[in-house]
Parts: structure tokens; sequence; C-alpha cells
């Protein structure tokens, strides 16, 4: 089913666009990474420009963030403090992103720039999780434990203003994390990403997080980080496209939940290495891809004559005359949808517990 959407000006199929995000929601919920680093490549080899598909993926990483760190607010597993420290840099890099994202688009370069940024960030953490879930075979398969080393001292932590976190039992500079939040917002701007991959394990190895909370307040960043994301595209570049936000948003929480619950019946470290193949062949296929961006902007280009119905031609207008107000409402929507779907959740695991019936002890037979 084509759908022409208003504001990118292409043809989409949308039923292929939900089960693609259907399916990088469940090799997120699965493996534990943002699906941001799949799902905007998808968008893009679909025919959606690269500028567009940065700005409505961010929007829908807001969605599945709100409803995966709902989760961890009603378990009580999140660093509120820490988290603002890290938002705190996000802004700030989130602000250098967008203006980094203006020079390119103005030069005419950003399509490529983005591309490009893909290819490698995609060869490097193909590469690392390659060689990591290799590791892991043999270490199973040689039965070898091996101890980890959860926090080693770099120049980072010798930074003043140190600060007191008591959730998670830490004594920081306040720098620390807002370096961090300041490399995950500038990314997220640019790329269309959450920043897990990054934020996770600064978390682990660089803070010293205890493990319970590294889940959800990378969650709880992200929901900020990404909201300042949407509004800033939907301001400058109107590229917010509330269909496709929709479509983006309800695959990949379905996804998620369906991720999680196939992680708690498998070992997921036996299928990174294929996830690892995956993403060196998304990169693979992005730098072939890279050639024919110009050529497919200039097919769709010609979209934009094409009579719209009523309601494509109000989201185009709302966009263009009052694109804030058009950006917070696509906030709201993701935030709806996000946290309705964690309700949604919470609810059916207790109906479950309700009517599960549990056998009674031997010893009462």
């Amino acid at each position: 089913m084509e759908y022409f959407l208003p504001i990118a000006e292409v043809y989409v199929n949308l039923p292929l666009i939900f089960i693609l995000s259907l399916v990088v929601g469940v090799l997120s919920g699965l493996f534990g990474v943002g699906g941001g680093f799949l799902m905007t490549p998808f968008l893009i080899f679909l025919g959606i420009p690269p500028s567009y598909a940065v700005a409505n993926e961010a929007n829908n990483i807001l969605g599945t963030s709100v409803s995966g760190s709902t989760t961890h607010w009603l378990k009580n597993t999140l660093d509120y403090k820490m988290g603002f420290m890290i938002v705190i840099g996000g802004a700030i890099g989130t602000v250098i992103g967008i203006i980094t994202f203006t020079y390119f688009k103005d030069i005419g370069k950003i399509n490529i720039v983005i591309s490009l940024a893909y290819m490698y960030i995609l060869a490097i953490i193909g590469t690392i999780m390659l060689v990591q879930g290799i590791s892991e075979i043999d270490r199973a398969r040689k039965k070898i434990i091996v101890k980890k080393k959860l926090h080693s001292h770099y120049w980072i932590h010798g930074l003043p203003l140190r600060m007191r976190f008591p959730k998670s039992k830490l004594y920081e500079s306040i720098f620390t994390p807002i370096i961090i939040g300041l490399l995950v917002g500038y990314l997220a701007a640019i790329m269309g990403i959450g920043g897990a991959f990054i934020l996770v394990p600064a978390m682990i190895y660089i803070i010293g997080m205890p493990t319970k909370l590294i889940p959800g307040t990378s969650l709880f960043v992200t929901i900020f980080v990404s909201a300042i994301v949407t509004v800033l595209h939907a301001f400058h570049y109107g590229s917010i496209d509330l269909m496709l936000v929709m479509v983006l948003i309800l695959g990949s929480i379905l996804g998620v939940q369906i991720g999680q619950k196939i992680g708690e019946k498998v070992d997921s470290s036996q299928f990174k290495t294929i996830l690892a193949m995956l993403l060196l062949l998304v990169g693979i296929a992005i730098a072939y891809d890279t050639f024919f961006v110009e050529e497919v902007i200039k097919q769709t280009s010609n979209n934009g004559s094409k009579t719209l119905g009523p309601i494509s031609q109000f989201v185009r207008d709302l966009s263009k005359n009052v694109p804030v107000l058009y950006g917070l409402f696509s906030i709201v929507l993701a935030l709806v949808l996000g946290v309705g779907a964690a309700i949604l959740r919470r609810f059916l695991s207790n109906l479950k517990k309700k009517f599960v019936f549990t056998a009674p002890p031997a010893s009462q037979k």
C-alpha cells in the first residue's frame, strides 16, 4: 500500500515500514541495543531522504524510550540525578549537532554526511560486536570464566566539581556525565539515534554505575535528547511526518516487547555474531547506496506538485506555518503512545499473575 508522505514528498510502503520497525524493535528488545542505527538506514533504502529519515527516527526513539523508561520508573531503577547531568550535556551537544547539520544542509552535503557517518559507525560497531560474539562463543565452549574490570580510571575522572549521586552510590565530577551527554546529543542530532551504544558502555566502564540502574537511566536520558532533536528538526526544517512517526512507534514498541520476552527465554549472546554481521552488511549497503542518494532525491523532488488530500494538506500547512507547535504535537504523540504501551504491558503482566494457576506444595497434597 503506497502512501504519499506530505512532508518528505515521497511515496512509501507503510505496511513494509511497520514490519521493518517491528523486526528492528525485536532486535532491540533481544539484544538491549537501540534500533536507530538500523532503522534510519532502512528508511533511506526505502527512498526517504536521509535528513527526513534522521528526524522521524529520532521521534520514534522518543516513543520507545518513554515506554521503556516508564517501566523502569515503576520498578524504581532510575538514577534521576545522574540522568539530568547527562541530559545537560546532551542538550548542549544537540544544539551543536543541529548547527553542524544546518551547515552541511546549506552546502548541499548533509545526505552524504549522514550516509558516511552511518557507514563508519556500523562498520565499527559491527566489528566490535563480531569480535565479542566470537570470543563469548569460544569461552563458553571452553568453559572459561573471565573476571571483568568494571571501573577503570581515565583522565576524565580527575575533573573538578565533584558531586554525590546517592542512588548510584558514586562521587563523580559533574563534567564526566556532561561530556558523555554532549557526545550522545551531538550524534543524535546528526544521525537520529538514541546513543545507547555510547551511553551504556560509558555508564558501565567510565562512570561505574550499578548495572540495574543503567538501562532505565539510559532510556531516561534518551527521552530528553530525542525530544530536543525532534523539536529542533521540526522548527528548522519541518521534516517530521506524523503518519510515518506513528507507524514507526507502533512497530518499534510492539517489537521491543516481543524481543524482551524472547530474551528472557534464550541466551541472546549466541545471536550476537548474527546481529554483528547484519550491521556490517547494512554498512556495506549504505556505502554502495551513497552513490545513488542524489539520484533518488532528484526523482522524488518532483512529487511536490501532487494534489494532496485535506488531511495531508493540513499536516503540511501546520508543519510550515507553526513548526514549534507541530514539533510539540509530535512529541506528545510519542509520549502518549509510549506511556500507553508501558501501562498496558504492566496491566497485562498483573492480569497474567492473577490468573496463573500455581500448584500447591507437595507437603500440602
